[in-house]
């Protein structure tokens, strides 16, 4: 073989590793991208039934969220009473409007007299997930087990300064 023959053959061979060699990082790189991304190398299996119905969006529930059970009450039969325990006039009338806008049943409001540490959802112990939902709906954090004089069939909603 000549020198040019040969010159040629290595300027093939390092042309086709250098090729190579550039390949071999891009899948490498892709790799690592996919890792750090957290998606899977390679498709998962999906069940048949899962293209059945093409229209269906997609769940945006994270796959360790636990489904929460359907409530065991409905807003427009619970009675909710909203008393405001706060210095600001109208709040008990303002919060029971939203109330109602949420689908609560609200059956009455006024002032409450004594001391409450913060705006508070009371409930009697049947209704403690509805006791829940309303605190969520009007942005109540504090839920309580109902105290006398409450009574005993509905929700009382104590508003306070903290509310307004």
């Amino acid at each position: 073989m000549s020198r040019a023959g040969r010159t040629r053959g290595i300027h093939a061979l390092v042309t086709s590793s250098r090729a190579f060699a550039l390949l071999a990082t891009a899948v490498v790189l892709a790799g690592v991208g996919l890792v750090i991304r957290g998606l899977p190398s390679a498709p998962a299996a999906t069940p048949a039934a899962s293209h059945a119905n093409p229209s269906a969006t997609p769940s945006q529930a994270s796959p360790t969220a636990k489904p929460r059970p359907a409530p065991s009450f409905k807003r427009g039969e619970v009675a909710v009473e909203v008393y405001n325990n706060s210095g600001v006039h109208g709040l008990a009338a303002a919060v029971s409007a939203r109330a109602r806008d949420a689908g609560w049943n609200v059956v009455g409001s006024d002032n409450w007299y004594g001391t409450i540490p913060a705006s508070t959802v009371y409930y009697p112990a049947r209704l403690r997930s509805a006791a829940t939902a309303l605190a969520r709906d009007l942005g109540i954090s504090r839920v309580k087990p109902a105290v006398a004089p409450m009574r005993g069939d509905r929700l009382t909603v104590v508003l306070t300064g903290d509310y307004a």
